[in-house]
Order: C-alpha cells, then sequence, then structure tokens
C-alpha cells in the first residue's frame, strides 16, 4: 500500500541542481504544502497535498500537525566509523601545543586507534559501528561511508570490514564499507611501503571481491603516508580489478588531487592544502571535491577552499570524517554550518553537498533528492523556512527520518541503545 506524508510547509526537492559549479538559494525548487506519495521504498509523486489524497484515496496517510521542512536524507560520504578506544589524550595535548610527533612518540596518533581496534572482536566492532551509525541516522543522516584503515594488516583489515557489513543489522542507515588498507605503513610491519601496499594489493584484494566485502579503495596520498609514485601502482592494481577508488588528497601537502583526478577517482577528500592549480584540475574534471570541516575544527587547521572550488566550478560535497583523532565531533549539520560561514556557501550549497553531490562521490545516483523514483529518504524539521536549518548551526535536529519509506524517529539516545 501506497504511504502519503504530509501536509509538509516547505519541500525542497533539490530537482534540477546541476551536479558541478556555485549555487544560489533562488534556485532551489520548493514546493509548499506539498505531500510526498511513497511506494515500494521509492518516491511514487511529490505534489499538493490535496490533490494527492484526493488521487490515491486508498493510501495509508500520516497526517502532519505543525509546520515543517523536508529535505531528502542527508548522505555523509567520509567517514572512518569503525574504531575502538579514544583519542581525547591526542587532543587535550594536540591543544596545549604538542605536535604530530611529540603525540606519536607519547603513544598516540593513528597506531594508538589500530592497537584499540585490534583488541576488538568482529561483533564488537559491529555493535560500535552500529552505534556511531544510529547517532548519524538520529541527526538525518541516511548514507554512511566506513571506512577500514584502523586494522593495517590483511586479516585485521578483513576483520574491520567484516564488522562494517555485520553492523547493518543493527541500524537502518545504509553502510557503505572502503577499504582504507593504506592509511599508514603499520609500525609492525618491516618491509618498506611498496612491499606493505604489494602485500594488501595482492592479497586482501581477491578477498575483497570473492566476499563482496566492498568496491571502493582509499588511499592516504601524504607525505607523511604514501606518496603519488609509491601509490600509482597500488590504485592500478585496484583499478584494473573493477574497484571505485577516492584519494585523502592535499591535506597537509598537495599531490594527492592530481593523483585522483588521473587515475578518474569518484573523490578526492579533504584538500585543506590544495591551491589555485589543484583547483583548476579539480574543477575540470568529473573528480568529486570533498571537504571535511571536521578536520579542521579538530585539528585547528584552515578550511578546504570550499567557495574557490564550487567558483571554478567544481562539483563540492561535505562530509563529517567522522573518527578518533581528527574529527571526534561527528555531527553533519554543525560542521557545515560552520563551513558554510567561513567560505561563504550557500544554502543550495550546502543542502547539495550533503546530499545528492555526496551520493554522486559514492558512485550513487538514486538518493539526494526528492523526486520521482528517487529512494524514500527524507528527513522533516520543526520550522516552517528552510533557512532555520543552517542557521541554528546544527541544534535544529530532524524530528523524523524516514529511510526506505519507513519511519525511524529514535532520539540519539535511543539510537546509541539500538546500537
Amino acid at each position: 500500500m501506497p504511504k502519503l506524508i504530509g501536509p509538509i510547509f516547505q519541500t525542497l526537492t533539490l530537482d534540477k541542481l546541476p551536479i558541478k559549479g556555485a549555487l544560489k538559494d533562488d534556485q532551489l525548487e520548493i514546493i509548499e504544502k506539498a505531500g510526498i506519495l511513497i511506494e515500494d521504498g521509492k518516491i511514487f509523486k511529490v505534489g499538493n497535498w490535496e490533490k494527492l489524497r484526493k488521487e490515491f484515496p486508498k493510501a495509508e496517510i500520516f497526517e502532519l500537525t505543525g509546520e515543517f521542512v523536508a529535505i531528502p536524507g542527508l548522505v555523509d560520504c567520509h567517514t572512518h566509523g569503525c574504531f575502538g578506544g579514544s583519542r581525547a589524550k591526542d587532543f587535550a595535548m594536540r591543544n596545549a601545543g604538542k605536535t604530530y610527533l611529540e603525540i606519536a612518540e607519547a603513544g598516540g596518533g593513528i597506531w594508538d586507534t589500530v592497537s584499540e581496534t585490534r583488541k576488538h572482536t568482529i561483533e564488537e566492532l559491529a555493535t560500535i559501528t552500529a552505534k556511531h551509525a544510529n547517532r548519524h541516522l538520529s541527526d538525518g543522516v541516511t548514507t554512511i561511508e566506513v571506512k577500514s584503515g584502523y586494522g593495517l594488516s590483511v586479516n585485521e583489515e578483513l576483520k574491520i570490514l567484516r564488522a562494517i557489513h555485520a553492523a547493518k543489522k543493527y541500524t537502518s542507515a545504509e553502510l557503505i564499507p572502503t577499504c582504507l588498507a593504506a592509511h599508514t605503513k603499520p609500525k609492525d610491519f618491516s618491509g618498506s611501503n611498496i612491499d606493505y601496499l604489494k602485500l594488501i594489493s595482492e592479497e586482501l584484494f581477491p578477498i575483497l571481491k570473492d566476499e563482496r566485502l566492498c568496491n571502493r579503495i582509499d588511499a592516504f596520498v601524504e607525505k607523511s603516508a604514501f606518496s603519488p609514485e609509491e601509490i600509482n601502482p597500488y590504485f592500478q592494481k585496484a583499478k584494473d580489478l573493477g574497484f571505485d577508488l577516492t584519494v585523502h588528497a592535499d591535506q597537509f601537502s598537495v599531490g594527492g588531487s592530481k593523483v585522483a583526478v588521473a587515475f578518474g577517482a569518484r573523490s578526492a577528500d579533504h584538500l585543506e592544502a590544495s591551491g589555485k592549480k589543484e583547483i583548476s584540475l579539480l574543477a575540470q574534471s568529473d573528480c568529486i571535491s570533498v571537504a571535511l570541516p571536521g578536520a579542521s575544527i579538530g585539528l585547528g587547521n584552515g578550511f578546504s577552499p570550499a567557495r574557490e572550488l564550487l567558483d571554478q566550478g567544481a562539483a563540492l560535497a561535505i562530509a563529517s570524517d567522522w573518527n578518533p583523532g581528527s574529527a571526534p565531533m561527528g555531527d553533519l549539520l554543525t560542521q557545515v554550518a560552520v563551513l558554510a560561514t567561513f567560505e561563504k556557501l550557500s544554502t543550495a550549497e550546502v543542502f547539495a553537498g550533503i546530499t545528492f553531490r555526496a551520493a554522486a562521490a559514492l558512485g550513487l545516483s538514486d538518493r539526494g533528492k526528492l523526486v520521482t523514483g528517487a529512494l524514500a529518504d527524507l528527513i522533516l524539521f520543526p520550522t516552517s523556512d528552510y533557512r532555520e536549518i543552517l542557521y541554528h548551526q546544527g541544534k535544529m535536529k530532524p524530528v523524523e527520518v524516514w529511510k526506505l519509506g519507513s519511519k525511524d524517529v529514535l532520539t540519539s539516545d535511543q539510537n546509541y541503545q539500538k546500537g
């Protein structure tokens, strides 16, 4: 039986907005006093509430009392939500002026998280991942990319990716797994960077395909991780096997975005160090540029050049980078509101960046807009003016979250229990 939700004071469909370039708020399609008709987990029709009620008298009615704004369910295209332990000590040391090297020498950094994550079983990591996913879901994030990268061996990376799949039975959010075995060379590996990448590509990649654990390969291209020259054979192997690619690029130094474009990666993520040359290269490509304001807030660094990327014609998505080290907040709405303030982004640009443009970074074209045939992923905010959502800088949360046409109205606390 079809479901009909409404009346909705303002429905922002995000229809007819381009995948690339700057956007103005007057480009937003806003349907007032709308109804959304759902059938078989997809949007069947969006239109006038009263007309839809008359046209579909047998639909199951979900009648709203009060004024609400509907937008598509949010898509977070870059998270590290499967991990063990905490890096609160790192955060305190960093704020006290300690350098990355000093923190690492004191037992902190990525290796601290690797050590803690390795202690957990698959089921324990699945529970942690679902807990994070359900908090995100209560904030309106209905599709969540989740990376590995805190295992850094064939067996431990498999454990994390299997845990991400196991977490799916504890959440109605959709989890998109990504292999980030090339996060950094593990301390307990005696060979070179090239030796490590060769081991992962030869032993891990075939298992990922055989078990269908993921179809996405990521790598941290950075002076402290892997150089472009080192990562090229790794990405070529992944591409030859049919994996989609994404790159941690230009976070502290440039080079990663050039690799992303050269290999036709779905996205280049971070970009805080990108200059005019890198911005121009990204803007002329089909690679999605992904800004990660959570990392800038967590590390106290400058933001990705979001305004310039858009003005040059790039496709800009925005993601949380939720991780225990540099981006522990994990609140996408707060982060995009802050980024919008500093980079002067329109509301249309922000909403596009956390819906259909973020979906494109994951290779998904079936969500991120409230249009016929799209997945029935939508969220309702308790306001009559869509501009209030970012105005409250993350404090206004959705009161209803719909995933595939089913309503999930759990609060954040309840979602933690659910996980």
